[in-house]
C-alpha cells in the first residue's frame, strides 16, 4: 500500500468520520476528517488530498454546491459522495456534477474500500491529454456497468455480429433490449470500434433528467437565458463533438425536446437554449429504448420524423433469460471480477448455484446478475461460491412465484433451501406451504391495485406515476410488463 495515498473524508456525524478514520489508517492511507463543507475546503490546499469523501448533505452547504467548489480548485481528485437518500437523482446529479461515484449508507467497509481504489486507480491512469476526458466522465458514467462480452453462444455471435457491421459507419443506430441488458455497453462497444473511438463518447439518461432541463443538457444555455441559468452551460451535443452521443431511453424526452433534436440531427447545426449563435456539430447518434419507437410514434408520444431519422440501423439485445447459454458465460467472468476487486480467492460456483442461476428469470438481466455475484462474493467465506451466499428471493424464485408443488424443480428447491438460512421476514412465505399460492396472489393483486391506481392519478403518465409510487421509470415499465398492464 503506498500510504502516501491521502483521504479527506467530510461529514458533520463524528461516528462516520472516526469509524471511516480508523478503517482507512488501518488499510494504510493517511487520512484527516472535517465536520463541515467549509472545514473541508479549508483544508484542500493545506493536506492535498488525493480523494475526498463527502457527505452529501451537510449543515453548512449541500453536497452538490461542495463538489462544485472542490471540482474548481482541484479538477484532478476524484470525490465519492457519501449519502442516506439512494434514489436515483441524488446519484445522476452528484455523477454529472464530477463525482467519481457515491456509496449509501448503511456504509459496508469492503464497498468502500473497493470504491476508493478505483477511484484511485483511476485518477492513476487518467490521460487528460484529450481535453474532454473530465467532461465525458461526468457525462458518460456507465449505466450497464460493463464491459460488453461475447460468448460463443448464437445470441452472443449475432449480436456481436451486427455490431461489426455497423461500426464502421457513421449510421445513427436505435439499440433495443429491456433494462440492464447492457444497450450501453453495447454502444461503447459501437463507438469504440468506429472511426470516431479517438474522440468522446457522452451518455446521457432521458428517463433520469426532468423535462425542464432536458433541452439545456442537450443543447446547453447562455447565462440568464432563464431562471435558474446563472452561467454559460455546453451542452452534451457539443461536448460530444467529433465522438459519439448516446441517448439512453430516448421515448422520454418530452415532444418539445424531439423537435429541438430533429432539427440539430436534420441540419447538423445547433444554437444554445437563449443563444443567437449557430454552430456546426459533427456528432454520431446512439440512440436506446426499452419499448418500440414505432410504436411510441403510433400512439402520438414519438415524433414519426425523428424516428426515421434515428432508424438507419437498429440492433435488438435479448434478454438474459432468452439467452441461457450466456448466464453462466457471464456470471464466472463477474465472479473473478469481484473476487479481484475483494482480494478474495472464490474459484467457482457450487453445482446448486449453476443451477439456481439457469432456472431463475433474470428480470434485471445482467446488471442484476452481476449485483446477485457482488452481493454474495462480499459475504462468501469459501472458495466456491455456496447457494447459501446467494439473496433468499433468488434460491427460492419458485416458491415465491409459483408456490410448491411436486415438480422436480420444487424438489431441488427444497434440497437447496435446506441449507440457505432464510430470512426471517419472509417466514411465513418460505414455511407455511398451504398459504403460499394464496399469499403470494394477494401481494401481486394489492401490488397490481396500486400500480393502477397511481397510473390512473397520473392519466398514464408513467413518469408521474412512478413518482407517486417513489420508484423509477424503468422500474415502473417493467413491472407493468410483467403483470400485462397496458398502455391507455
Amino acid at each position: 500500500m503506498d500510504t502516501s495515498e491521502r483521504i479527506l473524508v467530510i461529514d458533520d456525524d463524528i461516528d462516520i468520520t472516526t469509524l471511516l478514520k480508523r478503517f482507512l489508517t488501518k488499510h494504510g492511507y493517511e487520512v484527516e476528517t472535517a465536520p463541515s463543507g467549509a472545514e473541508g475546503e479549508k483544508l484542500l490546499s493545506k493536506f492535498n488530498p488525493h480523494l475526498v469523501m463527502s457527505d452529501y448533505r451537510l449543515d453548512d452547504m449541500d453536497g452538490a454546491t461542495l463538489l462544485g467548489n472542490i471540482k474548481q480548485s482541484m479538477p484532478d481528485v476524484p470525490v465519492i459522495i457519501i449519502t442516506g437518500y439512494s434514489d436515483l437523482r441524488t446519484a445522476v446529479k452528484v455523477i454529472r456534477l464530477g463525482a467519481f461515484d457515491y456509496v449509501t449508507k448503511p456504509l459496508i467497509p469492503d464497498e468502500i474500500l473497493m470504491t476508493i481504489k478505483k477511484a484511485l486507480s483511476a485518477k492513476a491512469t487518467d490521460q487528460p491529454a484529450t481535453g474532454v476526458s473530465s467532461q465525458r466522465q461526468r457525462a458518460g458514467k456507465h449505466s450497464s456497468g460493463f464491459e460488453y462480452l461475447f460468448s460463443n453462444s448464437g445470441h452472443s455471435k449475432n449480436l456481436e455480429h451486427q455490431i461489426t457491421l455497423v461500426a464502421p459507419t457513421d449510421y445513427s443506430v436505435i439499440i433495443y433490449g429491456e433494462s440492464g441488458v447492457g444497450k450501453e455497453g453495447v454502444a461503447r462497444l459501437i463507438h469504440e470500434r468506429s472511426k470516431r473511438s479517438n474522440g468522446p463518447f457522452v451518455a446521457m439518461d432521458c428517463g433520469a433528467i426532468s423535462r425542464e432541463l432536458a433541452g439545456s443538457e442537450l443543447l446547453g444555455h447562455e447565462k440568464g437565458s432563464f431562471t435558474g441559468a446563472l452561467n454559460q452551460k455546453i451542452g452534451h451535443f457539443e461536448t460530444a463533438k467529433g465522438g459519439t452521443l448516446f441517448l439512453d431511453e430516448v421515448g422520454n424526452l418530452p415532444y418539445e425536446v424531439q423537435t429541438l433534436l430533429l432539427r440539430v440531427v436534420q441540419e447538423k447545426r445547433l444554437r444554445r437554449i437563449g443563444g443567437n449563435k449557430e454552430m456546426d456539430t459533427d456528432v454520431r447518434l446512439i440512440v436506446a429504448s426499452n419499448e418500440r419507437l414505432q410504436e411510441a410514434f403510433q400512439k402520438g408520444k414519438f415524433r414519426e420524423d425523428l424516428f426515421h431519422r434515428l432508424n438507419e440501423f437498429s440492433i435488438e439485445v435479448p434478454p438474459l433469460r432468452k439467452r441461457r447459454a450466456d448466464i453462466l458465460f457471464f456470471a464466472e467472468h463477474f465472479l473473478k471480477e469481484s473476487s479481484d476487486e475483494l482480494g478474495k480467492n472464490i474459484t467457482g460456483f457450487d453445482p446448486a448455484v449453476e443451477e439456481v442461476f439457469e432456472n431463475y428469470p433474470w428480470y434485471g438481466n445482467i446488471r442484476e446478475l452481476k449485483n446477485v455475484i457482488k452481493r454474495s462474493v462480499l459475504i462468501s467465506t469459501g472458495t466456491r461460491l455456496e447457494i447459501m451466499s446467494l439473496p433468499f428471493e433468488v434460491v427460492n424464485f419458485s416458491r415465491l412465484e409459483f408456490g410448491v408443488g411436486d415438480s422436480e424443480n420444487a424438489k431441488a428447491n427444497d434440497q437447496t433451501t435446506a441449507n440457505h438460512t432464510p430470512d426471517p421476514n419472509h417466514a411465513l412465505v418460505a414455511n407455511d406451504e398451504s398459504s403460499k399460492p394464496k399469499l403470494k396472489k394477494a401481494a401481486l393483486s394489492a401490488e397490481y391495485e396500486v400500480i393502477l391506481s397511481a397510473l390512473g392519478k397520473a392519466n398514464f403518465n408513467k413518469t408521474k406515476a412512478a413518482e407517486i409510487l417513489g420508484v423509477n421509470r424503468k422500474t415502473l415499465y417493467n413491472k407493468m410488463k410483467q403483470m400485462n398492464i397496458k398502455d391507455a
